[in-house]
């Protein structure tokens, strides 16, 4: 690969870094960290292990065949694809709701007195819909790449000055993890997100596309997959470190997280502050909401940007040959995303972490099902043999969907006969 080629590739897996570094580094991580201590470590980076086939499978299949996730799920048959937008449609709600909540309770704390969560939401997401319907693609592209460089830079920095500090927690405040229920409910809703849920495989796939069409240098599959893995090692590099921060400050202290998001969003910015110095404080809360802004932001994008070529593929006269890359079933599936985000976070609210937790374990429960339909295209007929996964990765793609399966089926078997 050529230097100057790997850079003019970057751009999709920073994408996906973008939307995965959220809620699953700023608030699950640093949870684990603060209720486990150190504990969670060797777990999740094995999560990000067995998880790494089914993301790795999107820019795999899009850079070898020239077409999407989506695309491919269709030569499955149209039950697949079917499938696919039944398990969108149950969880893409309170997935943006709780990345929405987190970043409308960043605003909040940063800037009190204004409005309360459910307006900052509404604002966030109104700000939010003008710029992914006027910015698209290439505003994200260009602006990520900054956003995540600040973030990592000010994170390795606070553990750093954590790490010097010792960890001594206070032994009558120490909790273990025992492997009941109770704490592998919560580690399924860490690990729902850790790095983040599969779906985004699919608008990977996209932005894969995306990046094809929007430069002169179209990416090689090698290319592609060197993007994808700058991002993909970034993020299991960064969920250690908010981990390692929640268990150096609040692990062992008698102190735990507020499930109310203005509350919480000062205890995350005071991990940063009381370990950097409060000259600190600006340069952490910028980091904070561009980071929690762009992880929204990307949703926002990437929600209509798959739901209508997937309603395209189902209901082919609904296509129309236009370039426009925003139609009338573009602004449906926006209005319906903005609609339903706005009534859970409006009606349904009981907590910041209890609306997490909720979305996270969903992204859990269908990770097999989304997994297993990733490995069934990328080893399509379609696929040159050459760009398929070698025999290493299909290996661990069935320990990833055992391990994923199993937990999921003792969460559910708990939930129906032992609750």
């Amino acid at each position: 690969m050529k230097k100057r080629n790997i850079i003019n590739s970057l751009g999709p897996g920073l994408l996906w870094a973008g939307a995965a570094i959220g809620v699953s580094h700023l608030v699950q991580s640093t949870r684990a960290g603060a209720i486990y201590g150190f504990q969670l470590v060797a777990i999740i980076l094995l999560i990000n292990l067995i998880k790494y086939p089914f993301f790795e499978f999107g820019p795999r299949y899009a850079s070898s065949t020239g077409e999407s996730l989506l695309h491919g799920y269709r030569r499955l048959g149209k039950g697949a694809l079917i499938l696919y937008l039944i398990l969108t449609i149950a969880t893409m709600f309170t997935l943006q709701a709780a990345i929405t909540v987190v970043t409308a309770g960043l605003f909040s704390y940063i800037f009190p007195n204004s409005f309360n969560i459910t307006l900052w939401a509404a604002l966030i997401l109104s700000i939010a819909t003008i710029i992914v319907v006027f910015g698209k693609y290439s505003f994200l592209d260009k602006i990520i790449k900054y956003i995540i460089i600040v973030l990592a830079l000010s994170t390795i920095i606070a553990v750093v000055s954590a790490f010097s500090r010792g960890f001594n927690p206070n032994p009558e405040y120490i909790r273990n993890f025992n492997w009941d229920f109770t704490d592998i409910a919560l580690l399924i809703a860490i690990a729902g997100w850790m790095p983040s849920a599969i779906d985004i495989s699919v608008w990977h796939s996209f932005w894969s596309i995306a990046k094809r069409k929007a430069g002169k240098h179209i990416p090689t599959v090698k290319e592609s997959l060197f993007d994808f893995n700058v991002g993909y090692i970034g993020t299991a590099i960064l969920s250690i470190g908010f981990l390692s921060l929640g268990a150096l400050v609040m692990y062992g202290s008698g102190e735990s997280f507020s499930s109310n998001g203005t509350a919480f969003a000062g205890q995350l910015i005071s991990l940063f502050t009381s370990n950097l110095g409060t000259w600190s404080y600006a340069f952490i809360a910028i980091a904070a909401l561009t980071t929690m802004s762009s992880t929204t932001l990307t949703c926002l994008d990437a929600y209509p940007r798959v739901l209508r070529p997937a309603t395209e593929l189902l209901f082919p006269k609904l296509k129309k040959n236009d370039k426009d890359t925003w139609n009338w079933l573009s602004w449906f599936w926006l209005g319906i995303l903005l609609t339903g985000t706005m009534l859970i976070i409006s009606f349904f609210l009981k907590g910041m972490s209890f609306l997490v937790d909720i979305a996270t374990t969903l992204s859990f429960l269908t990770a097999p099902i989304l997994g297993y339909l990733n490995l069934r295209v990328v080893t399509g007929k379609n696929v040159p043999i050459e760009h398929q996964p070698k025999k290493w990765l299909r290996i661990l793609s069935w320990i990833g969907l055992t391990v994923l399966s199993g937990f999921s089926v003792y969460y559910i078997f708990w939930r129906i006969f032992l609750t």
